[in-house]
């Protein structure tokens, strides 16, 4: 097992969201959710209903209630967590449940104010689906950006393949995501793609199509997530039925490692894997153990001396990188990371 820093593993050398914020800022800064009561036009019938086939938003909010904590109390509660756990004294609101972008106008600006004008809070990281960005929320956030603020937009992606992302039910194709992109990058915005890696009918030659359409098509950060199927989903029905094959740990490291090794160095790291709880998820087992994924991880690049970006030659730097940080706080979320939106 590597040695632990302040957030877990430090010695894998990896452009990590975590070292990121360490060069914005001199203090100290963690996530922390906040449910702002949004939902999703893939539920409401909008676009569909039900949600994306493999979507329980129970299975990382499962404390959601009929009456939510005001943003600020969420994001005070959450506060003194994250300052005990990790010492961080200024936080990122993390805008996460359902589609943090599908509301009208006013009620964004209304529930974004809220949050900064939390103290302590630098920035906000919004959680979104390509088809749900248009121009007055680009400008929205553009406005706060302009400010000083720290601004992310997460969009939710998690395959390049149009075949997949009809069967997992997703609701926009890869053109919605490449246009989407476009418009927030135009506004000088930064983008954090979602990914999940072994979606059903996916081999590793599509999953790899993928990470490189979407760096070619222009990102900033990346998330990776493994395929799990949690209760109460339109996928745990199709798995029951006629299961399909699951990555095991050791296939997933793999690709995970492959993939750092062809990613350039600019990018940044958001999250190298997500879990579920016991009690919500299905299968595979191994995604309730995040630091064993972690740990694995970092012990693959070891054993093959590698670094983000040295399949393209990328130099190793001196500098020590960390791992992503703990998971988001929050009082009303559960610890559990969730399969993103």
């Amino acid at each position: 097992m590597a040695d632990k820093g302040e957030y877990g593993l430090n010695s894998i050398l990896i452009n990590s969201f975590g070292y990121y914020l360490k060069q914005r800022f001199p203090q100290r800064v963690h996530k922390v959710t906040v449910d702002a009561g949004f939902t999703c036009p893939n539920r409401d019938g909008s676009k569909g209903r039900g949600g994306c086939s493999y979507c329980n938003n129970k299975s990382f909010n499962p404390n959601r209630r009929r009456e939510i904590p005001s943003i600020g109390q969420q994001i005070e509660a959450g506060k003194i967590v994250v300052k005990k756990r990790t010492g961080a004294t200024r936080v990122l609101a993390y805008f996460q449940a359902y589609s943090n972008t599908y509301a009208p106008l006013s009620d964004l600006e209304d529930r974004y104010a809220q949050a900064l004008a939390c103290p302590d809070v630098v920035g906000l990281s919004i959680s979104t689906r390509p088809d749900c960005i248009d121009a007055g929320v680009v400008e929205l956030l553009g406005s706060y950006r302009d400010q000083g603020y720290e601004i992310w937009l997460e969009l939710g992606l998690q395959s390049v393949h149009d075949v997949t992302l009809k069967r997992i039910r997703r609701g926009h194709d890869f053109a919605t995501y490449a246009q989407a992109v476009r418009l927030i990058r135009a506004r000088g915005l930064p983008v954090c793609t979602h990914l999940i890696l072994g979606l059903p009918g996916e081999n590793r030659n599509m999953m790899m199509q993928t990470l490189d359409r979407v760096t070619d098509t222009g990102t900033d950060g990346l998330k990776f997530h493994p395929l799990h199927i949690v209760r109460q989903t339109l996928l745990a029905h199709e798995w029951k039925r006629k299961p399909f094959p699951l990555l095991v740990q050791h296939e997933y490291v793999g690709l995970v490692c492959d993939m750092l090794e062809r990613i350039p160095p600019r990018y940044v790291i958001h999250r190298l894997t997500g879990t579920a709880s016991q009690d919500m998820l299905l299968a595979p087992s191994w995604c309730t153990k995040k630091w064993s994924v972690l740990n694995a991880i970092h012990a693959e690049m070891q054993r093959r001396s590698a670094h983000q970006g040295c399949a393209h030659g990328g130099e190793r730097t001196t500098r020590t990188w960390q791992l992503p940080e703990t998971d988001p706080v929050s009082c009303t979320l559960g610890k559990s990371i969730p399969m993103p939106g």
